[in-house]
């Protein structure tokens, strides 16, 4: 029996709705997705794990500061104390995208031990476990750099590009594992996009251009026991009533407020026998992420309806957006000053916000008659304010007269 954890997605320099921390000097988001991924760490040394399978983006970008570095360095510096290795694919923000450039993740596959595999380019490895021996084809998220292209395919339009690399990762795919031997457990382990995969908030807004897709089934194949994936923030089991799982873990750790309802957390994996593998998705201590929204009305004291809204709600520690809806009809009388107050057992305040309701334009001119002369725009455009009407004869004859002085000064 064979048991692994399997995570991904911790992007370590995600740093929104934060602050920096007064005792450390580091940033509070930063300390957050170190705890999620430690929290992983420590069931992993509790379960005594044959191994531990990182699929992918470590870091927000492939240019990870150094404390960013330094806290992911102590985090799998813990797993290897303890003799389990670890398996890390190279995701899409950790890879610079630059021909011959190293990426963020290069440098434990420098180390001069044992227990780091660091996976760049399409291969498998064989890890001996204290269990037996386990068969991992690695995928790393699909570039140009890292998948075999001759010249014609340079050529084509990045749309058919796209499409020549996804059609030749699910046939690296296929090699792969016509070469493995059947009698020994295997996993495959990916940054991938796979075409039924359910995307989170953030992720929406960070996808540009076109992903190379894979489908279920170019993935869920025999000899696999387990399909372990990353890119996707959203836990999910997209081969639930077959075999093997095809199963994104997740990111550990809340991104933004568009993954503020979704459980996060990572899989802890067992391995019985060729036909019995089972996951379990545990869940990591996050951040709370609230976000309030209200419509205010008329009859009531508009700063208390806030505040009846706010203490629906348990803020201790929490990342806080308040959203208030204005209706046309009345003014906005909500005083910030007791809202801000009242949050102040929250960790941050992202803002308190109003939204107007958008009123329909009144038309000013009366008729269909375009005015043709100044005098006559003004006449118009003063005869539709009745509450100008008294002075109506004096705006006029003072606009004009600013206006005859404006061509002057044009003139001259």
């Amino acid at each position: 029996m064979i048991t692994f954890i399997h995570t991904a997605d911790i992007h370590f320099g995600v740093e929104n709705y934060g602050r920096v921390d007064a005792k450390t000097g580091i940033h509070t988001r930063l300390l957050d997705f170190e705890k999620a991924l430690n929290f992983c760490i420590d069931t992993a040394i509790e379960k005594k794990v044959d191994f531990f399978l990182f699929s992918g983006d470590a870091y927000k970008t492939a240019y990870p500061t150094p404390t960013q570095q330094k806290l992911l360095f102590r985090c799998f510096l813990r797993l290897y104390d303890n003799n389990i290795p670890i398996v890390i694919i190279v995701g899409n923000h950790d890879h610079p995208l630059s021909f011959g450039k190293a990426n963020s993740l290069d440098i434990f596959s420098q180390f001069p031990s044992d227990g780091f595999h660091v996976i760049a380019q399409p291969k498998t490895i064989t890890i001996k476990t204290k269990n037996g021996p386990i068969n991992i084809v690695g995928i790393p998220w699909p570039t140009r750099n890292n998948i075999s292209m001759n010249t014609e395919q340079y050529q084509k339009s990045s749309t058919d590009i796209t499409d020549y690399i996804s059609s030749a990762i699910a046939t690296i795919i296929q090699q792969k594992a016509h070469k493995l031997d059947p009698a020994i457990p295997a996993v495959l382990a990916g940054h991938l996009t796979v075409s039924s995969g359910i995307f989170s908030g953030s992720e929406k807004r960070a996808i540009y251009g076109n992903d190379p897709v894979l489908f279920p089934s170019q993935l869920a194949i025999k000899p696999f026991d387990y399909v372990a994936l990353g890119h996707l923030h959203r836990y999910q089991d997209l081969n639930k009533n077959g075999h093997p799982a095809v199963v994104y873990s997740g990111s550990p750790e809340r991104i933004d407020f568009g993954e503020r309802k979704e459980d996060k957390g990572f899989c802890l994996v067992t391995i019985k026998s060729k036909t019995n593998t089972h996951h379990e998705f545990i869940k990591t201590p996050q951040r709370s992420l609230i976000q309030i929204e209200l419509v205010l009305d008329e009859k009531s004291d508009h700063t208390e309806q806030v505040l009846n809204a706010i203490k629906k709600h348990s803020l201790s520690h929490a990342i806080v957006k308040i959203i208030y809806y204005v209706p046309s009809n009345i003014h906005d009388a909500v005083d910030l000053k007791m809202v801000h107050k009242s949050l102040s057992k929250a960790h941050y305040v992202v803002g308190i916000i109003p939204r107007y309701e958008m009123t329909s334009r009144i038309n000013r001119l009366n008729s269909s008659h375009k005015p043709t002369s100044m005098q006559e725009l003004l006449t118009t455009y003063f005869s539709s304010k009745p509450s100008l009407e008294k002075n109506k004869a004096t705006l006029i004859e003072k606009s004009m007269q600013l206006y005859g002085e404006s061509l002057e000064e044009k003139e001259e």
